[in-house]
């Protein structure tokens, strides 16, 4: 039997995580070795879902982006009792003849702010289509009525032709209403940070010549056990300049990361959400905290930890203010986790299976539906020695 069978196989059992790691000591490297416990939440036969919130009241929403699949159903839904429900509505949410900037197209990136409305980003992308003028935006919808409350159209020049609006972070310490932060991982080699004032429409490109929102040349990742190495005109795994990103608990600092690298930056807020500021002075405001594992969503506790997916480990980690890092759950069937979100109790996160498109393996879809929405607890019990 194959490790990672074997392996799959004793974590659908009823030993316990302890006892299994037990079981493959000195046979299997710990980087297999199931970690940690998830629950799943909800299995989609189709479309993969990208980003998840959840609401301090427990409602749960989740995106199905287009760009890689232009499919007919919801792009954005929410969960109610194991079925998926278009939000704020089907008008909005299905596909129809309504103009690009009146309806949903693509929602990837999702975040709650800190009044505990619902933010996304519609990257506007229909698979084998470009992106129509009106399509990408910022869209904010209110829980409690279920009312759309901000609609923003991205434009030119903060958005590029190439632009992949990926994923998003509200902060409500500056501006009249708050300031939008967006990661453009590009659908080319343009990454780059845009900024959106809620209040005015106001956006502008940021940091797009800098170090820190562009791929790594030469990056070399291994995804279920396949090294492959970053090449712009032949990709053989999702790439992408700025993705990842995440506020820190008081918002006070941006943390995002580009796709293809294992490095971890930040800016402050205070900084980035300046439109007086220069390019120049914003890369001098740019820390490298060093690296990390290459990942496709961060998200914050209250205690300033961020959890980052780990698409290489199977897993999802999480990193303490003082730059140390532990596994919060790993597992074979983590395949390219993708969004997280954190909770007081839980980390959920969707897992995508981007690296199995059709587009990174000669044209055959090695996908495996159903696509899953899991979380894990955030504090865990004891190991048993």
């Amino acid at each position: 039997m194959k490790r990672r069978n074997f392996v799959a196989a004793a974590a659908s059992s009823t030993l316990t995580t302890a006892l299994i790691r037990r079981a493959c000591a000195d046979t299997v490297s710990g980087d297999a070795t199931p970690d940690g416990s998830f629950e799943i939440v909800a299995a989609f036969p189709g479309p993969g879902a990208s980003g998840v919130v959840v609401t301090p009241e427990g409602r749960v929403f989740v995106g199905f982006p287009r760009h890689a699949d232009n499919h007919r159903k919801a792009t954005l839904a929410e969960l109610r009792d194991g079925t998926l429900v278009p939000y704020p509505n089907a008008a909005l949410s299905m596909p129809s003849d309504r103009p690009p900037s009146q309806r949903l197209i693509s929602i990837h990136g999702m975040t709650t702010d800190s009044r505990g409305r619902v933010w996304a980003i519609d990257d506007g992308k229909l698979a084998g289509h470009p992106i129509a003028p009106g399509s990408a935006k910022v869209i904010g919808i209110d829980p409690q009525s279920d009312q759309l409350i901000a609609s923003i159209v991205l434009q030119p020049p903060a958005m590029l032709s190439n632009s992949h609006m990926n994923d998003l972070r509200v902060d409500l310490t500056h501006g009249a209403q708050g300031t939008v932060y967006i990661a453009d991982s590009s659908f080319g080699t343009s990454g780059a940070l845009v900024v959106v004032d809620i209040a005015t429409g106001r956006q502008r490109r940021a940091l797009a010549d800098h170090p820190s929102t562009q791929p790594e040349k030469g990056f070399v990742v291994v995804l279920e056990g396949r090294p492959m190495r970053y090449a712009p005109g032949h990709p053989t795994f999702p790439v992408g300049g700025a993705d990842s990103i995440t506020l820190s608990a008081d918002s006070s600092r941006l943390y995002y990361s580009p796709l293809t690298s294992r490095r971890l930056y930040s800016i402050a807020t205070n900084l980035l959400a300046d439109f007086d500021a220069s390019d120049a002075v914003l890369a001098r405001g740019v820390v490298d905290h060093g690296e990390k594992v290459m990942t496709d969503g961060l998200a914050t506790d209250e205690l300033d930890r961020i959890y980052l997916t780990a698409g290489e480990h199977d897993a999802i980690m999480r990193r303490y203010p003082d730059g140390h890092m532990d596994v919060v759950v790993r597992d074979p069937r983590i395949i390219w986790p993708d969004a997280v979100f954190v909770t007081a109790t839980h980390v959920y996160c969707t897992l995508g299976q981007w690296n199995r498109l059709p587009g990174f393996n000669g044209g055959k879809d090695l996908r495996e539906p159903p696509y899953l929405l899991i979380r894990a607890p955030i504090t865990r019990p004891a190991a048993i020695d």
